[in-house]
């Protein structure tokens, strides 16, 4: 029998390749072609990818204004496909790659304008994707059309997805959209202007740096909509590095791919200068749905309120008294605080929570303070 010291020592677990190279990318700029550079992801490894894939413009030679001076137009290699067909193995191939390292409670989106997105979207849900929205951009300051014989190209359109129709969740701030468009329900047409001014980077000689630089409200509000601080967002198109700035920016983790070591390092010192908001300025709006349920008989059996108490409605033409299973009676009702409040008014219902007040020595408050505190020690607890 082998001694113990004569045993094997166990072998080393050797690292997971993919998990040290995924840690290696957060926060960092990556420089390779991004198909290959997404299989180098663990798989199920990012909350959200943002792509501002090449359109494939098809310019047939320059273009030019009514005064002849030419139109800084995108006529780089890289939006060069020789047909459809490659552009459509092109977006197929990536896409399959983004799908396989896209956790499986994530979502993608894509933008496009009319000479690629129709194609993109048809391979999205080829490759099983679930379009759950199309969003307009549409721009307050497009470029006009100079030659007349077509409408003005003044919107383009993302496309938002979840990874699968049978995914039952996504992260989707609803409120906090909400909130953002002055209480009014965020609708899927977004009026923004294109990128300019102090924010358009510009090289030496004073011309664009990169031509399809996105403007930062456009991003800020997709992660706004679609992320939560720390989650992270890989962009495989990744250019002048704005998904990577305003990721930073909202606390977001990244992963930002491009081919161009030129617009790599456009990107890299654009996101160096980044600073990131602090944490409670990244508190958004909730959807009381959202937060943990609190019975009214909590109040109760954390001390806020007891049985014996009197509540008031907020005009103080009503009260109730609290009973020991917190249930609230007066002298012709007995139930629930909304039950109990609803009768008191004729309705057929009504938020107990808004509804009753207690007393504190600043006067009369609505008992929903008392479940915004238990749901904010439930919160810190978590």
């Amino acid at each position: 029998m082998a001694r113990k010291s004569d045993a094997p020592t166990p072998a080393e677990p050797r690292p997971d390749p993919k998990i040290e190279a995924f840690a290696e990318a957060l926060d960092t700029v990556l420089v390779g072609d991004c198909i290959a550079q997404m299989h180098k992801l663990p798989p199920k490894s990012v909350d959200l990818i943002f792509a501002d894939p090449p359109y494939n413009l098809q310019l047939r030679g320059e273009l030019r204004r009514p005064n002849d001076s030419v139109v800084d137009a995108v006529d780089q290699d890289w939006d060069r496909f020789s047909s459809f067909d490659a552009y459509d193995r092109f977006t197929r191939d990536w896409l399959s790659a983004a799908r396989r390292v896209l956790k499986d409670d994530g979502a993608l989106w894509v933008i496009g304008a009319y000479h690629n997105i129709f194609r993109v979207g048809s391979t999205l849900q080829d490759l099983g994707f679930w379009i759950l929205n199309d969003v307009v951009w549409r721009k307050t300051n497009p470029m006009p059309n100079f030659r007349g014989k077509r409408f003005t190209n003044a919107h383009e359109t993302l496309i938002w997805a979840a990874k699968s129709e049978a995914q039952k969740r996504y992260t989707f701030n609803y409120e906090a959209l909400k909130e953002l468009n002055e209480g009014l329900q965020m609708r899927s047409d977004w009026l923004l202007p294109v990128c300019g001014g102090p924010e358009r980077l510009k090289g030496e000689d004073g011309a664009k740096a990169h031509p399809t630089q996105k403007p930062e409200a456009l991003l800020a509000r997709v992660l706004l909509a679609s992320t939560e601080p720390g989650e992270v967002v890989l962009d495989p198109f990744l250019g002048s590095g704005t998904t990577g700035a305003v990721a930073k920016r909202m606390r977001r983790r990244f992963i930002g791919i491009e081919r161009d070591p030129a617009y790599a390092a456009l990107a890299r010192d654009r996101i160096a200068a980044v600073t990131p908001h602090d944490g409670d300025v990244l508190e958004i709006a909730r959807s009381k749905k959202r937060e943990p349920r609190v019975p009214f008989g909590a109040l109760i059996e954390r001390g806020l309120l007891a049985a014996g108490d009197l509540l008031t409605s907020p005009d103080g033409r009503h009260a109730a008294r609290i009973r020991v299973d917190g249930t609230v009676a007066t002298q012709k009702h007995v139930g629930s605080i909304h039950k109990v409040a609803a009768e008191l008014v004729g309705a057929s219902s009504m938020n107990g929570w808004i509804f009753w007040h207690f007393q504190t020595s600043d006067g009369a408050a609505p008992i929903d303070v008392l479940r915004a505190q238990i749901r904010s020690e439930l919160g810190q607890d978590g």
